[in-house]
């Protein structure tokens, strides 16, 4: 099968490794320069645009971008993929966008003659890098399972949502929830040590315990792998922030209350204008222990 393949970041670049492991013929655009070279020397060909790729013989486009923005103007931009696709061609965005613009990215590519799936991800780098991430599909079953070959071939667990913009629905209700439980972690593990306990003792008490979460098992803000690394790498708090901001936009839109969701956003807005944007959002324990 042939595939397009747009966008080769952090995610992105991972994600196409897997699919030429997997033997699929891979075209790629980025504009990263150094990105596409190693793509290239993975076995990709390079195209020097969306528009070109578009125009280019594949069956089926892939795009992880960073924001909506950049999805609307790659695909509905005056050289974006729907001005020279071919009808026909599955498209699939696996970016992480508001439930509303995917559903109008999909909207136009469905009136162009293009079925289109939101595939947005979980599982972070290292699940890119090992394609062991979850993906999150909207879109019609028909087209689900035509993509799931490709999809089996960079995650492990590939779950249909339903309709267009419901894999979005489900990646912002489950980073909402992470960024809630993150805080909410931070805050009863760094209450137990001011009280004088041990913060490994105190962990595994919680984590066998009522209180076990996602958060405090694997990722716990004192004891985890990005604490004893110095809160580097991993999912990055603007990452957080703005998933926390996709979360609040679509609950403005159906008026749906998210009185938690607001203050995790403002207390990673405050953690990332003190310049701590890039660390692992684990790091949101350091509101804790100021002072």
């Amino acid at each position: 099968m042939r595939i397009g393949f747009i966008g080769l970041g952090n995610m992105g670049g991972p994600m196409a490794a897997n699919l030429l492991k997997a033997g699929f013929d891979l075209s790629v655009f980025d504009l990263s320069e150094p990105a596409v070279r190693t793509a290239v020397a993975q076995g990709a060909q390079r195209v020097g645009s969306p528009a070109e790729l578009a125009a280019a013989d594949v069956e089926v486009i892939i795009s992880m971008l960073p924001a909506a923005q950049h999805v609307k103007q790659v695909y509905l931009g005056e050289n974006g993929l729907l001005a020279k696709v071919q009808p026909g061609v599955l498209l699939i965005d696996s970016s992480t966008i508001d439930p509303h613009s995917a559903r109008e990215v999909a909207a136009a590519a469905k009136a162009h003659g293009n079925p289109m799936l939101d595939a947005p991800v979980s599982g972070g780098t290292a699940g890119a890098s090992a394609g062991t991430l979850t993906f999150m599909v909207g879109g019609e079953t028909v087209d689900f399972e035509r993509a799931r070959p490709l999809l089996a071939a960079m995650g492990k667990n590939i779950v249909h949502c339903g309709g267009a913009g419901n894999g979005q629905v489900a990646k912002v209700a489950n980073n909402l929830l992470l960024g809630i439980s993150m805080i909410g972690v931070a805050e009863a593990m760094s209450l137990g040590v001011k009280l004088g306990m041990d913060a490994e003792v105190l962990a595994g008490i919680i984590n066998t315990s009522s209180g076990r979460c996602w958060s405090s098992e694997v990722n716990n803000p004192l004891t985890g792998a990005p604490a004893a690394r110095g809160y580097s790498g991993g999912f990055g708090s603007d990452l957080m922030l703005k998933d926390l901001g996709l979360a609040s936009e679509a609950a403005r839109q159906v008026r749906q209350p998210v009185l938690l969701g607001a203050l995790a956003q403002q207390l990673y807005q405050a953690f990332s204008a003190q310049g701590n944007g890039q660390l692992d959002f684990s790091a949101i324990v350091k509101l804790y222990q100021q002072g």
